[in-house]
């Protein structure tokens, strides 16, 4: 014991004022260096590395449940459903109102250099025409044959040079279909070829609906035929409607729905939802909702926020705050609130594009649900619809921040709808180009770790500081510090001893 109390005696009377120089300096070169990186990998990634580290592998070494995986208990409850749902709200979704890429992404990138897609964003778009336009009976067409390897090409100029070689075979829908998205640097060029791709797909697609009942390759053949059709309708009531014919389009729309009413995957109802609002025709708009905001069905931001634009308009143009805390709001007021209050909490990335407090950025080809590339894609196409009845804007500018009071802890329990899914974010960084900052839900703040790293920076900077004016009293207060913090080592020690018999004890200090 008393060997133990003179080593350390000697321990601390050995050290000098330039050792607690040396080793404040030390600590505080090494805290700013790990803040520095924190703060970096914070900004970039949104979340911090050292707490990224711990929960993802510390805590399992550690025997640390997570407490986002469903156990049995969670599935009795329902909250397997949850789950479940969390997970498909998760699922990247095809934009129905995405842009051309030759007529208006690739003019965008002419003007401004910039890239409006991202290679994550495209690779999907790949996939998506290989699983649409293409069946395995393609090597029975030549021309099919060759636009099958086409939609798998990554240069565009190959895929563009592989649809002409496939037209100068055989007249072949497909081929058109790349054109006209690819090729054609305007509208009224992507129109013409659409036309064209649709005499050769309706052609293509009667066939097939002959033959469809005599086997499995003539049954995936008309399926990929009916794809095929209903792509290039829609795609020329888009053209129509950017055309300015939006009347013509809103019947192409009708009409489609109503001859393939199953294809509910591609979501047509949302462009017909534009376009409507577009000629203002408010009660055909009602009459859509009516049909697909129920509950068995799936939302998205276009459904909620047009629920709310309606009601909204009700009482929007009269709508005054002071007015409203004086005495209290009306029933169509309440109504439009709390759809407002729905669809912010649906997606809580539309309100800053709407309000004009985030710029807009071209939408990308696939969205995701609850997202900021969802708010974007709704914004972009709606925010002049939102513009148009007065008073909306103020309205949901007084009243949207209330719904984070519902909902205190989003990523565990929801009001209206299931907990706010935290994949978004990473998803969203994949589908947006690099030049757009993602919105972020909840919105992060500094982890304490960065905050306590800080502030241990500027202490050791500060004894620092204070060894170096103050060597002699900093070198007292540091052997007081170091003798009261082993003062309750040198107390365990003593009990230690006098509990142990004497024999036992010279064996243990001598080992």
């Amino acid at each position: 014991m008393f060997g133990t109390e003179s080593s350390l005696s000697m321990f601390l009377n050995t050290l000098t004022p330039k050792f607690y120089v040396a080793l404040t300096g030390t600590s505080s070169l090494i805290s700013g260096l790990i803040l520095i990186f924190e703060w970096w990998y914070f900004r970039k990634y949104g979340t911090s590395f050292i707490e990224q580290v711990s929960v993802s592998h510390l805590r399992p070494l550690l025997g640390g449940v997570d407490n986002s995986a469903p156990n049995a208990a969670n599935a009795a409850n329902g909250d397997a459903d949850s789950n479940r749902q969390s997970v498909s709200e998760c699922k990247v979704w095809r934009n129905p109102l995405n842009l051309f890429r030759g007529a208006e992404y690739n003019r965008y990138t002419w003007v401004t250099g910039r890239e409006p897609l991202t290679y994550y964003d495209m690779n999907l778009s790949a996939q998506d025409h290989q699983t649409f336009f293409t069946c395995d009976t393609d090597h029975m067409r030549p021309a099919d044959a060759i636009m099958q390897k086409a939609w798998r090409e990554r240069n565009p100029q190959a895929r563009i040079s592989a649809a002409h070689e496939a037209l100068e075979l055989n007249e072949c829908a497909t081929a058109y279909i790349l054109l006209a998205e690819e090729e054609a640097t305007t509208i009224v060029e992507a129109e013409k070829l659409f036309k064209q791709a649709l005499k050769a797909g309706e052609g293509c697609y009667r066939r097939s609906q002959q033959l469809q009942h005599h086997g499995a390759q003539y049954e995936a053949q008309h399926r990929r035929d009916t794809n095929v059709l209903v792509y290039i309708k829609r795609r020329l009531a888009m053209c129509a409607r950017k055309l300015g014919r939006t009347r013509e389009a809103v019947k192409m729309m009708r009409d489609l729905m109503k001859e393939f009413p199953l294809l509910s995957m591609f979501n047509i109802h949302e462009n017909l939802l534009e376009a409507l609002l577009e000629l203002q025709a408010y009660a055909d708009v009602q009459a859509v909702l009516a049909k697909y905001d129920d509950i068995s069905l799936p939302k998205s931001a276009t459904i909620c926020y047009t629920a709310a634009l309606l009601k909204a308009r009700a009482v929007s143009d009269k709508f005054s705050p002071e007015a409203a805390s004086r005495r209290g709001l009306s029933t169509a007021e309440m109504n439009a609130v709390e759809a407002i209050h729905r669809a912010v909490e649906f997606n809580p990335h539309v309100p800053k594009y709407l309000l004009e407090m985030k710029s807009l950025i071209l939408p990308p080809e696939h969205i995701l649900k609850r997202g900021d590339s969802e708010a974007i894609a709704y914004a972009f196409f709606h925010l002049q619809h939102w513009k148009r009845v007065e008073g909306a804007l103020n309205l949901l500018h007084c009243t949207w921040e209330g719904t984070f009071r519902m909902i205190p802890y989003p990523l565990e329990k929801g009001h209206l709808f299931y907990p706010y899914p935290i994949c978004t974010e990473t998803a969203d960084r994949e589908l947006l180009p690099s030049f757009h900052e993602v919105s972020v839900y909840p919105k992060k703040e500094l982890p304490f770790f960065i905050l306590f790293t800080a502030g241990l920076c500027s202490f050791t900077a500060m004894l620092a500081l204070l060894t170096h004016q103050f060597p002699e009293l900093m070198g007292v207060f540091a052997k007081a510090f170091l003798s009261t913090l082993f003062a309750p080592l040198n107390f365990v020690m003593e009990k230690v001893e006098s509990i142990l018999p004497s024999s036992l004890w010279h064996q243990l200090t001598r080992i």
